[in-house]
């Protein structure tokens, strides 16, 4: 927490946060956005698998909206700490209307559809930092916590719905419209931007000339953040199951429905968990859990080696969402605890390590797929991330002592 998190600001609740018409205008740009993206990753993963019926190069399109945070989070994400941040995030989401309109152009081939995956990631990147920069300023002290909680929300509950929407909307409409749509979100996540939103910059001008080098020097010099990067870095192993649904769901003999129950599972438990977390956890406790649940976020995971029908795999990946919700707490102590003027930069460098190691994961997965079946490669991330989570427990429980 920052210093202006004083004991008047607790007792906030969801609807306290949201009665904010700033944070308003940033939920709901959030929500369209986000129903939109779903929708669109289920039609790239029905797209790829029906074009090449191959595991490996569906993990490997999906894997693609991970890795190019190895260069936009460290180089463009900086532009929130020198940029106007809502101009920043008005014009990212244009870029990526544009982006996505091309995408939806009928014989588009596969190299192209890659590039364009990865030129709309490398403008994801200073979109997020600058919300993530914006939002202490909209909301201070425990209601910014409670607003990450429903920012939280919000993003896990519209990849629920855009999931389950997603397959049945792809196959009534099909792939380029279900494109198109993901495209109008964003020009209409860009107008409320604009005018819901008051611009804001950085503090400390002559602080934000140091830029990447002063944001790596904050992250990597301070142990809690790089105990929580750490943590956030866990997902690497429970995101293989997005990677791997199309054909997981082909094994199990569903369609673009079962793809999108798949990827809706997930975060639908992680939903559930932030509300139990924001409702009946207390916030300084809140902390003490972040290493328990990162190891029973991947434990539900190595029971897919026993080849559960849809419905079992539906509920196990559900579970493992619940204890990926320990993602928003942590989230919220990093960005609280990182100064102003380097905010943007700091999270999107914890971003890239996250992303980046989200993106190999997601890419290894496939490739062990192809040798070993989806059900199998679920089950040894599972078991991996187990053991690495446990040292990564290990590495918070010494941070917050010290």
């Amino acid at each position: 927490m920052t210093e202006d998190d004083g004991p008047h600001t607790g007792g906030a609740r969801f609807r306290d946060v949201l009665t904010d018409p700033q944070f308003f205008a940033l939920w709901l740009a959030q929500l369209l956005s986000v129903l939109g993206d779903q929708v669109a990753r289920v039609a790239l993963a029905v797209l790829v698998f029906t074009e090449t019926a191959s595991a490996g190069l569906t993990a490997l399109t999906y894997a693609l909206t991970f890795l190019p945070d190895l260069v936009a989070g460290p180089l463009l994400s900086g532009i929130a700490d020198r940029a106007p941040r809502r101009l920043t995030m008005v014009v990212s989401d244009l870029l990526r209307a544009g982006i996505l309109a091309l995408m939806a152009v009928p014989g588009v081939p596969f190299w192209a559809l890659c590039l364009l995956v990865v030129a709309g990631q490398l403008i994801a990147a200073p979109f997020a930092a600058a919300r993530a920069a914006i939002l202490p300023h909209v909301l201070t002290g425990e209601r910014y916590v409670v607003a990450s909680a429903v920012s939280g929300t919000t993003y896990q509950s519209g990849q629920v719905l855009g999931f389950a929407l997603g397959g049945p909307l792809v196959a009534l409409v099909g792939v380029p419209v279900a494109l198109l749509g993901d495209a109008l979100t964003f020009v209409v996540s860009a107008a409320i931007l604009q005018f819901g939103v008051s611009e804001q910059r950085a503090t400390g001008a002559s602080e934000r000339a140091a830029g990447l080098r002063d944001g790596a020097r904050i992250v990597v010099g301070d142990r809690k953040l790089r105990a929580l990067v750490a943590l956030a870095c866990v997902s690497a192993f429970v995101v293989t199951i997005e990677g791997l649904a199309a054909p997981y769901a082909a094994a199990l003999g569903g369609g673009p429905v079962a793809v999108g129950l798949l990827l809706a599972a997930n975060p639908l438990g992680a939903a559930l968990g932030i509300v139990l977390l924001a409702r009946l956890v207390p916030p300084g406790r809140r902390d003490r859990l972040l290493g328990p649940l990162a190891v029973a976020s991947c434990v539900p995971l190595i029971a897919s080696a026993l080849d559960p029908p849809l419905a079992g795999v539906v509920a196990l990946w559900v579970v493992s969402g619940l204890a990926c919700a320990y993602q928003v707490p942590a989230n919220a102590a990093f960005v609280a605890a990182v100064p102003d003027a380097h905010r943007g930069q700091a999270f999107g460098l914890a971003v890239t390590a996250l992303r980046v190691t989200q993106g190999l994961g997601v890419l290894l997965a496939g490739v062990l797929a192809e040798a070993t079946g989806p059900a199998v490669a679920v089950a040894l991330a599972g078991a991996l991330g187990v053991l690495v989570a446990l040292g990564c427990a290990r590495a918070w429980a010494r941070a917050r002592a010290g």
